[in-house]
């Protein structure tokens, strides 16, 4: 009579199993040995990428299988910011990139999506605008840009300095935008109640702080020489002071979203309406370079920044998301970050 394999002997067996079948409580789940190669039947799969062709900073909806459980999104070697929609939908953001193709992949608990069995492929465009996207930016050198949270915290990206903040100092509203000055060397915030606060070389021309308003103050822009800058409120209301001109506003208009922000076009000439559904307004010399109006949003806009030529502008999200147009190059974000306070502004 041949005697039963003893317990260690059945567990030698059973790890020499490619798959082990487990019953609980009238369930039969398999799953693979501990050191085993994941079967492909469990990994992730992308099978689209839409837009698959952009500039870095454009979002990109990925769909596919087995997406729940998502840990990273990658494009080539670059993590991506991404949120996880449904368990065959995510949305991510393209990270900054060289020119030219790379893979796509996402990688869960069970492991990282292939690189031959998928259809997961973006091209990284030098400029210029993704096919069906409304957007026209592209990754260029250098660019910079700081954002301000709502308790006067600075954040700095790129080669903006910081110079001070009104973080832990008592407001008597909270801030809502952020402006920097020709040089870099300072910034102005503005709370929405109008009151401007200036930090570094940046020169103080009067508030709205104390005076009446209609609606909040929403957003700020310096003029190109510093010596200037516009205040905008919810209604689309524009405030010029120093040196910066009124071109026109949206105060009295109807607005399908209400205004977040300000934004001057080059030569002090005139300037961009942001609202918080991303819906852009141009006014005096100021040219339409494209928007997220219309478009799906992780959260709303809260602040807009036009580039050093004047001839782009960024849209920051409340969740710290940035989105590029004409010629503003993407840097980075706040996008998926911790943050203590949501960002409420974004400037260059």
């Amino acid at each position: 009579m041949t005697a039963s394999p003893s317990r260690s002997e059945w567990r030698g067996r059973l790890a020499s199993l490619s798959v082990v079948v487990v019953a609980v409580a009238g369930f039969v789940v398999t799953a693979a040995p501990a050191g085993a190669n994941p079967s492909p039947n469990y990994l992730p799969f992308i099978s689209s990428v839409t837009p698959a062709t952009g500039p870095a900073g454009v979002g990109v909806v990925l769909k596919g299988y087995r997406f729940g459980g998502v840990t990273s999104v990658t494009f080539g070697s670059r993590p991506a910011f991404f949120t996880f929609l449904k368990h065959d939908v995510i949305d991510a953001v393209a990270p900054p990139g060289p020119t030219g193709t790379v893979t796509v992949t996402v990688t869960t608990s069970a492991g990282t999506s292939g690189t031959t069995a998928n259809r997961g492929r973006f091209t990284y465009t030098a400029s210029g605008t993704p096919p069906g996207s409304g957007k026209s930016a592209g990754p260029t050198a250098g660019g910079s840009y700081l954002m301000s949270a709502s308790d006067g915290g600075i954040f700095t990206f790129g080669n903006a300095r910081y110079r001070g903040s009104m973080g832990g100092r008592h407001l008597n509203a909270p801030i809502v935008g952020v402006a920097e000055t020709s040089t870099g060397k300072g910034y102005w915030l503005v709370a929405s109640d109008g009151g401007v606060f200036a930090f570094g070389n940046a020169p103080y021309k009067g508030s709205m702080g104390g005076r009446h308003l209609n609606a909040p103050i929403v957003g700020m822009a310096a003029t190109s020489d510093s010596l200037g800058y516009w205040l905008v409120a919810s209604d689309g209301g524009v405030f010029a002071f120093g040196d910066a001109t009124y071109k026109g506003s949206m105060g009295g208009r109807h607005l399908n979203a209400p205004i977040v922000g300000i934004g001057e076009a080059s030569t002090n000439n005139g300037y961009w309406l942001v609202a918080s559904d991303g819906g852009i307004f141009a006014f005096g010399s100021a040219t339409y370079k494209g928007s997220m109006g219309g478009r799906h949003l992780n959260a709303p806009i809260v602040g807009m920044a036009a580039s050093a030529t004047g001839n782009g502008y960024r849209l920051v999200a409340s969740d710290g998301g940035v989105f590029c147009f004409g010629d503003a190059p993407y840097n980075g974000s706040e996008g998926g970050h911790h943050l203590n306070a949501p960002v409420v502004a974004i400037g260059i």
